[in-house]
């Protein structure tokens, strides 16, 4: 049998979380090995498209003791700058990682945990998690069903409206990728349709300032998960949409109705050459709407009650309305020649054999620390905070996960137990 080599600590997944944790317990003198099954940060070099930037300003990028420090703060960093940016961190503590290995079990034996992979074998005291949840697209069942001369791809696959064929493409979702990708193709001059979902957005600019630097003052961002008033629904809930695309704009997708995209409801089935939609939505943009006046009326509040100056904003204004809800299309009739999946992803946890899944598969822990001895989660939405997935929050996690290591090896030492 195959000697497994023994690390205090292993760490699946090279991501942001990831390497995060390893600067951490690199700090902290921890032994340890972060493996990665593609490339460090392989989602930001490779599951991008091309115009991709982010959402959020740059100064929200705060990794372990490496903020962003360019020139462009309140700006939205792209693709590439965004991999220089990670990349820069990376080397700045040249953390143990093993690239190209993928993890193929995680089971509890005894005080250990055993690790095996497609390369070696290992055993551990604490495995950290950190490989998110973007391991799988998510595509209704009656998918399949539709007419196989139209094409089909998901939005990780997306990279250019080149690779669309001719034709309409409807775009189905209206979370970030799915309102960004609608705009990159309309951008280009391409004919498209857009399935609106029930997902809020958020003003861009107002009031002279960019509304995230205004919920940032609020305390927005601080609010951990344990005092939010409804945690079941701010881990389900989708993310407000908006751009950071040229410098950063707010998306009212009224307005791109006016310019031609065509807005249907969501999607509720498809058969042959037939597309199904929800009569909902005239619903959808309302309540999209009523996210981005609630947000608004927020920040208007917190200006008077403070006396801050700040320039007055246009009232709201509805643009546009729909006439009809349409529950049914002949795809031909419509123009539609491809069908661009932009509703989300799945984590795969199947490798993981340890009780520290509820039933439906997702992780139990408390900001990411489980029951479980020596087992941790990082780098998922909403762990302790809004910012927890993302630049602005995932290195305060990784801190306390990896203080929380360190505390119980400094436990163990003085009882001479297990860590």
């Amino acid at each position: 049998m195959t000697q497994r080599q023994h690390f205090t600590a292993l760490i699946v997944g090279g991501g942001q979380a990831g390497l995060s944790a390893s600067y951490y317990l690199c700090r902290d003198g921890i032994d340890h090995l972060v493996l990665e099954r593609d490339t460090k940060f392989h989602s930001w070099r490779e599951n991008r498209w091309d115009s991709f930037c982010l959402v959020t300003p740059n100064w929200q990028c705060r990794l372990p003791d490496f903020p962003y420090a360019d020139d462009d703060p309140h700006g939205f960093m792209l693709r590439d700058e965004i991999v220089r940016y990670v990349d820069a961190f990376a080397d700045s503590f040249d953390p143990p990682l093993r690239e190209g290995v993928t993890v193929t079990r995680v089971a509890r034996t005894g005080a250990h945990y055993e690790v095996d992979t497609t390369d070696d074998a290992y055993t551990a005291d604490h495995v950290i998690i950190a490989s998110g949840g973007y391991d799988t697209p998510i595509t209704p069942p009656y998918a399949q069903d539709l007419d196989p001369g139209i094409f089909q791809m998901q939005s990780r696959a997306y990279r250019r409206p080149e690779q669309i064929p001719e034709g309409t493409c409807l775009v189905v979702g209206t979370g970030q990728s799915g309102v960004q990708l609608m705009e990159d193709l309309h951008l280009a001059g391409r004919s498209v349709a857009l399935a609106v979902g029930p997902a809020p957005r958020s003003p861009r600019m107002y009031r002279g300032r960019d509304a995230t630097d205004w919920l940032y003052d609020l305390g927005h961002y601080d609010v951990t998960i344990d005092r939010h008033p409804d945690p079941a629904a701010a881990v389900a809930k989708t993310n407000h949409y908006m751009s950071g695309r040229d410098g950063g704009h707010e998306i009212d997708l009224r307005k791109f109705a006016l310019e031609g995209v065509q807005l249907f409801g969501s999607v509720a089935a498809m058969e042959g050459d037939r597309i199904g939609f929800l009569p909902d939505l005239e619903k959808n943009l309302d309540d999209a709407d009523r996210s981005y006046v609630g947000i608004r009326d927020t920040i208007d509040a917190h200006i008077a009650q403070n006396g801050i100056d700040a320039p007055e904003a246009a009232p709201f204004e509805k643009v546009w309305r729909p006439e009809r809800e349409v529950t049914g299309i002949s795809a031909a009739e419509a123009g539609i020649t491809s069908v661009l999946w932009c509703i989300g992803f799945r984590p795969d946890y199947s490798w993981l054999h340890a009780d520290c899944l509820d039933t439906r598969g997702r992780p139990v822990h408390s900001r990411g620390v489980c029951d479980l001895p020596g087992m941790y989660f990082l780098g998922l939405g909403w762990l302790n905070t809004w910012g927890s997935g993302r630049f602005l929050g995932v290195g305060e996690d990784a801190l306390h996960v990896a203080q929380t290591i360190t505390e119980r090896l400094r436990k163990s030492a003085r009882t001479g137990t297990d860590g």
